[in-house]
């Protein structure tokens, strides 16, 4: 894989080089809830593991590996309890990457399930004259949802991937729903500090009191509507969710939006299509890190990562050194760069997608990083484009959920998953909730000298996204680790950090998922309080970095195969577990 090359056609999107991203605009909207150090949550088997989001969801997964089901099967239950304990962060009004790995066929597929804009906007859709619309402003109601893609992403990986009936994958879900949960310390904070939850008449009578007041960690909650959407799709399958009552009651929700109505119609979630897509591989070490290749910018940007520091004496550094802060900080910089300037959907744009993993193109802008200074990183030229592309940002935001599971077969899921911001679109239909995933398209579609942005909206596209579900594999072609996290655009750190200190610095699992959490952003360092020392700090800032203390709620989820054993590794910043036999 190194070395190389790729034909490309001439692109007719050409705009200037500009710095990095920056996602500061945004940091008011998306709280983080501080959870301190916690306690390392680590699991081992040796037939089958889960590691999800929540104990409700992982119990599930590891009742259908118990059955005999396959790691899509386990990924189906857990997704659809998610939706309902862990609402605010992903569900069926949302969408979704899964790698899935067969052992039997040695084979791994990528499957994109991401939402696509409605056929109705233009590149204009987010700009109220010249200037771009406010970003909360543009979220809540109708006018930021993408067509749904999660439903049909899991009925593709199940008739590809999966073993066990489709009905029974529902059952854990439903009877959940019935029954009901008791809300939990974390969804309880969200809806306290999120702003404009209770804001449409569905989701205030579900999440608040009589009195307004969010319900009380405890409550039981149950949810009857759910539990009936849910039965008519495991009956009838995804085309219930995209035609007949889901899809009107959806429609109308959008359109009838008495603030901020969107442009969503029946025809659009007819024409919804889950995409199997060729998952991107790059080298670390002696390993390939496999992941979500466009609209994902997950597997360019972690593999660009990892693949520049792939080019230093990683056994030189320990966890916590300045010296190995640096260096991840600027190479994410400089993978972010790239990311921002020719990422967006590949059935749009022409993606260079394997020359931006390439050994020799990453050895290049290794060559970049100053050991002495902090840098602007400036966009590369992997191939011979005739013309730049205008870099642009998107406000992605972390309320998103990452899984993880191996079965008893040897097959492996990882899966990020999300409805964009806390409580999505703050618009609930039919027990779930939908998504604001429009909102990660570039809110500008051109510069000022109107070069086009990549990632501008457009008909039936699919906007880019940060979710990094990765899987690495060792020489031989056999699993080695499962990997990924939320966190909006911190996703693709989360993700590389901790592939870094398992893989490269010989950290166990759980312990490297537990280690301090970085942020690059722009020239920013951010930095977990309590993790690092005050000569790091004062290191990072002589070096020019200016370095912010803060709390990065990363969910970073993994299973490592070593020696014949799966060990699992749940966040203890969220309220994952990890199950297995």
């Amino acid at each position: 894989m190194r070395y190389l090359t790729l034909a490309l056609l001439i692109l007719s999107i050409n705009v200037t080089a500009a710095p990095t991203r920056s996602d500061t605009s945004t940091a008011e909207i998306q709280p983080e809830i501080a959870t301190g150090r916690g306690e390392i949550k680590s699991a081992t088997a040796e037939k089958y593991m889960a590691v999800t989001a929540n104990p409700h969801a992982s119990r599930a997964a590891a009742e259908i590996l118990a059955k005999g089901g396959t790691a899509v099967d386990a990924a189906i239950a857990a997704q659809l309890v998610l939706g309902l304990v862990e609402p605010q962060s992903s569900g069926i009004g949302g969408g979704a990457f899964m790698l899935s790995y067969r052992a039997d066929k040695k084979a791994l597929q990528y499957y994109d399930g991401r939402e696509t804009a409605p056929a109705a906007v233009d590149e204009n859709y987010f700009m109220e004259g010249a200037k771009p619309r406010g970003f909360l402003e543009a979220v809540i109601g109708g006018y930021s949802v993408g067509v749904p893609g999660v439903m049909r992403l899991l009925e593709l990986a199940h008739t590809r991937d999966g073993k066990l009936p489709w009905k029974t994958l529902f059952q854990p879900a439903i009877a959940l729903a019935e029954s009901g949960f008791e809300v939990s310390p974390r969804l309880h904070q969200l809806l306290e500090k999120m702003p404009q939850v209770a804001v449409r008449p569905a989701i205030a009578s579900y999440f608040f009191d009589k009195n307004g007041e969010p319900l009380p960690v405890g409550y039981p909650l149950r949810n009857p509507q759910y539990a009936k959407t849910l039965r008519l799709l495991a009956d009838k399958g995804a085309d219930a969710f995209y035609e007949g009552e889901i899809a009107e009651a959806i429609v109308r929700a959008v359109a009838e939006d008495p603030v901020n109505p969107g442009l969503l119609t029946a025809e659009d979630l007819a024409a919804y299509r889950a995409k199997v897509r060729a998952p991107l591989c790059s080298d670390f070490l002696e390993y390939k890190v496999c992941g979500a290749d466009a609209p994902s910018s997950g597997g360019t940007t972690v593999g660009a990562l990892l693949g520049m520091l792939d080019q230093f004496p990683l056994q030189n550094y320990r966890v916590g050194d300045a010296e190995l802060i640096h260096l991840f900080v600027e190479a994410s910089e400089l993978a972010f760069a790239d990311r921002n300037t020719y990422l967006a959907d590949a059935d749009f744009i022409t993606v260079p997608s394997r020359p931006l993993v390439a050994s020799g193109y990453l050895a290049e802008r290794a060559k970049l990083i100053d050991f002495e200074a902090a840098t602007v990183a400036m966009p590369g030229n992997p191939v011979s484009f005739s013309r730049k592309r205008r870099t642009a940002s998107s406000p992605e935001l972390p309320n998103t959920s990452h899984l993880v599971i191996v079965d008893r077969y040897g097959n492996g899921v990882s899966m990020t998953t999300s409805i964009e911001t806390g409580f999505g679109s703050r618009l609930m239909v039919k027990g779930f909730l939908l998504n604001n995933q429009l909102t990660d398209f570039s809110f500008t579609p051109r510069n000022a000298d109107g070069a086009l942005v990549a990632n501008r909206i457009q008909p039936g596209k699919r906007p880019r996204s940060s979710m990094s579900p990765t899987i690495v594999f060792n020489e031989d072609g056999s699993m080695r680790l499962l990997v990924g996290s939320p966190g909006g655009s911190r996703i693709i750190d989360y993700t590389a950090r901790t592939i870094l200190y398992h893989l490269g610095l010989e950290m166990p699992i759980a312990e490297a998922i537990a280690a301090g959490n970085i942020g690059a952003i722009g020239r920013r360092v951010e930095l977990e309080p309590g993790f690092f020392s005050e000569d790091t700090v004062g290191k990072l800032k002589r070096l020019g970095h200016q370095v912010v203390l803060r709390d990065l709620n990363s969910g970073i989820h993994a299973i490592a195969l070593k020696d014949g054993k799966l060990i699992g590794g749940a966040d203890p910043r969220r309220e994952g577990s990890a199950l297995g036999k």
